[in-house]
């Protein structure tokens, strides 16, 4: 089955062109692929591999190749050089290229395929093959039980970074960064042909949550969720620290990955064509920076 995506700024459905299509779907979808998978690749020292190729410049030949088969629009982003492929897969956007809505909007964190729900609970299903996601598992090896109480039943955004997209993610207002919590665990695909195969793969991947206050959405939990690849997440804003509205927090080294936000209940809801489009199964196309939800205001 092909994915489909709706473009907010087109209005339309597109097919997304998946990177590796051919492998995931026998990984993913046999037998055979899902055994080599459980015993192989989800390890962590196959993604380190993966990731010291794609830092090393035996990988830059991969870039010309990658820009064209994908169609990158390399004018957005800022030129380079880039001596291997990872240097190009956390490329930054050339200035001007994005920008960040002000007030009571909040803002995209990042560039990617978003899903959204006005309200989380246990029996929350993600409209992807069958899988789940459970706020309360995603955060059960976070200690502050306090700050999870405060997100119960409240907002949820999931956005899903393809291989192609830009691989750095931003905080979505001003505020203070509360924690930072790093969860060990396997480094699955992300990709909906994978999370049919292992729906729990958000439960088990490797992840980051930091605990956000900010000034206009309340509690954050905000959660970087690792995949097939992606041996490093890397924080480059300093943990601990107040942080601007579209400031840099990290990025996503090779492969494909998850930002999850989940909010405090009444505080903020979801802009309303991602939850038309989540309940209609499709992943909303977002920019980085635009709005993807608004200030409940009591």
């Amino acid at each position: 089955m092909k994915i489909q995506v709706y473009d907010r700024r087109t209005h339309a459905l597109f097919d997304e062109q998946v990177y590796g299509e051919k492998a995931l779907r026998w990984v993913y979808g046999t037998l055979p692929g899902r055994l080599v998978e459980s015993a192989l690749l989800s390890r962590h020292w196959v993604s380190r591999l993966m990731g010291a190729y794609y830092s090393s410049d035996l990988s830059a030949s991969q870039i010309p190749k990658f820009i064209e088969q994908y169609k990158i629009d390399t004018s957005e982003f800022e030129p380079g050089p880039f001596d291997d492929f990872n240097s190009f897969f956390i490329r930054r956007f050339a200035p001007g290229k994005r920008s960040f809505v002000p007030d009571d909007d909040m803002a995209a964190p990042a560039e990617a395929r978003y899903f959204a729900w006005s309200e989380s609970s246990n029996e929350l299903r993600l409209p992807v093959k069958g899988a789940w996601l459970s706020p309360s598992e995603l955060l059960a090896d976070c200690h502050e039980a306090g700050y999870r109480q405060r997100i119960q039943g409240g907002p949820v955004l999931l956005a899903r970074l393809c291989p192609v997209d830009y691989h750095r993610f931003h905080f979505p207002d001003r505020g203070e960064w509360l924690s930072l919590h790093r969860i060990h665990g396997r480094l699955r695909s992300v990709n909906p042909v994978a999370l049919g195969a292992f729906p729990r793969t958000f439960l088990e991947n490797e992840r980051q949550v930091s605990w956000l206050k900010t000034e206009r959405f309340g509690l954050l939990a905000y959660i970087e969720v690792g995949a097939l690849g992606v041996g490093r997440i890397r924080q480059t804003h300093a943990p601990g620290s107040p942080f601007e509205r579209g400031d840099e927090k990290g990025y996503f080294l090779f492969g494909g990955s998850t930002v999850i936000v989940l909010g405090e209940p009444g505080k903020w809801k979801p802009s309303s064509d991602l939850l038309k489009q989540t309940e209609g199964g499709h992943e909303t196309l977002v920019r980085l920076g635009e709005p993807v939800a608004s200030r409940t205001l009591t």
